[in-house]
C-alpha cells in the first residue's frame, strides 16, 4: 500500500540482502520511522514489544527472524534455540506458531552450508503469499460491499472495525480492510467507524492512518460506542480480522470484539470475520476453552502515549494511583454470533463444514 504516494510493504529485506526493515508501528501515527532487523533477538523484541504487530505480520517476522539466525550460524542448535526463542514472544496469534513449524520443516533435513539461502526464500514466500491471500480477501469480501451498497443506493456503506487489520497488520492490503480498499477502489461509496481500540490505541493510531492515506472517508469513535451506533442505524456490516480461528470458526481478536459481535446480533447487524487460512487453528475446536489470552503489562492501560503540544511524543498516567491494571489483549467471539468468514479461496459460514469446504485438505487431515 501507499504513504505519501510511495508503495512500502510492512517488512522487506535491506539494501545488504539478509537484514530486514519493518515499519516501527510504536511510531505511528506522527511519524514514519523504518527499523533495521539484523538478529533473531532484534526480531524477538520486535514482535513482543509491537513494533510489528498483526497475526500475519507476526508470522513473517518470525520467519526472517529464523533466517537472521541462519546467515549467522546455520547449525542445528542453533535453529532450536531460535525456533524456541521466538516461539515465547506472543502466545495468541497462530500464526507464529504456524510460520515457525514452516521454516523448521523447511530447514530441519537442509544441509547447513544451504540452510541460510533456504531461510530466506522460505520467508520471502510466505511474505508473498500473505500479500497475495489478503489481495484475495479484499476481491472475495468486495461484493458483500457491493450487495450493501445496491440496497443503499446512493449512500455511503457504513462499516465499523476494531483493532487494526490492514495492510500494517499483515505484508500488504490488510484482512479486514481489505475488502474496504477494494470498494473505495471499485469507487463504492463506503465510510468506516474505527473503534480506538483501548489500550493501545490501535485504531485510532493505526487504522485511521492507514484510512486516511488511502482516502477512506473514516471517524473515530470510542469502543463503547458501537453499540449505540447499531442501535441507531448507523451501521451497516461489521467487519474485524482474527489472530486465531478455530477449526469450529470460534474467533480470537482484540479484546473488545466479542461485545461488538453481541451488539451486532442484537440488532441484526452483519457480522463478518476476515482472515487468511494461516490464522486458523484446525487442532482447537473450542476457542474460549482453548485459545491462550495473552495478558499484557498493566501499564499500557494506566498510561497513554500521544504527541504533546510541542510535536514531541509523551507518555502520561490517565489511572488513578496505586490502581491494578488488568490488561487481557484478546477476548474470543463464539462461532454462533458470526456471519461468515472472508478467506483467501472466498466466504463461508462461520463453522467446521463451512471451513472444510473451502480447505477440504486441512479438514481430511484434522479428521
Amino acid at each position: 500500500m501507499r504513504i505519501q504516494g510511495k508503495a512500502y510493504r510492512t517488512i522487506f529485506l535491506g539494501e545488504d540482502r539478509w537484514s530486514v526493515c519493518v515499519i516501527d508501528q510504536t511510531r505511528l501515527p506522527f511519524s514514519v520511522e523504518l527499523q533495521e532487523l539484523r538478529t533473531p533477538e532484534d526480531a524477538a523484541t520486535a514482535i513482543s514489544d509491537m513494533v510489528v504487530r498483526g497475526a500475519p505480520l507476526i508470522g513473517v517476522t518470525a520467519a526472517y527472524g529464523v533466517a537472521l539466525a541462519m546467515h549467522r550460524d546455520p547449525g542445528d542448535g542453533n535453529l532450536d534455540r531460535v525456533l524456541g526463542l521466538l516461539a515465547a514472544t506472543r502466545p495468541t496469534a497462530v500464526n507464529l506458531r504456524w510460520a515457525l513449524a514452516r521454516m523448521e520443516a523447511a530447514l530441519r533435513d537442509t544441509p547447513p552450508g544451504r540452510r541460510a539461502a533456504q531461510a530466506y526464500a522460505e520467508a520471502g514466500a510466505m511474505a508473498d503469499e500473505d500479500a497475495a491471500a489478503c489481495e484475495a480477501i479484499g476481491r472475495h469480501g468486495l461484493p458483500i460491499l457491493q450487495h450493501i451498497a445496491l440496497e443503499k443506493g446512493r449512500r455511503a456503506v457504513n462499516v465499523l472495525t476494531h483493532c487494526n487489520a490492514g495492510w500494517l497488520a499483515c505484508v500488504d492490503w490488510g484482512t479486514a480492510l481489505a475488502p474496504i480498499y477494494a470498494a473505495h477502489e471499485s469507487r463504492i461509496p463506503v465510510h468506516v467507524y474505527v473503534d480506538e481500540t483501548r489500550p493501545r490505541n490501535q485504531g485510532a493510531a493505526l487504522t485511521a492512518f492507514e484510512l486516511g492515506a488511502h482516502g477512506v472517508p473514516h471517524t473515530v469513535v470510542v469502543d463503547n460506542a458501537g453499540g449505540h451506533l447499531m442501535q441507531h442505524g448507523k451501521v451497516d456490516i461489521c467487519i474485524v480480522g482474527s489472530d486465531r480461528t478455530t477449526a469450529t470458526a470460534d474467533v480470537a481478536n482484540k479484546v473488545g470484539t466479542y461485545l461488538k459481535a453481541l451488539a451486532a446480533q442484537d440488532n441484526g447487524v452483519p457480522f463478518y470475520v476476515a482472515l487468511p487460512s494461516s490464522t486458523v487453528d484446525w487442532t482447537l475446536s473450542d476457542g474460549v476453552a482453548g485459545i491462550p489470552i495473552e495478558e499484557r503489562a498493566g501499564r499500557e492501560v494506566t498510561h497513554v502515549r500521544g504527541r504533546a503540544a510541542d510535536g514531541s511524543l509523551a507518555e502520561v498516567q490517565v489511572a488513578a494511583p496505586g490502581s491494578v491494571a488488568a490488561n487481557p489483549a484478546f477476548d474470543v467471539t463464539p462461532a454462533r454470533l458470526v456471519t461468515g468468514l472472508i478467506t483467501e479461496r472466498g466466504v463461508c459460514k462461520a463453522s467446521r463444514a463451512g471451513l472444510a469446504s473451502l480447505f477440504p485438505e486441512q479438514a481430511r487431515v484434522r479428521a
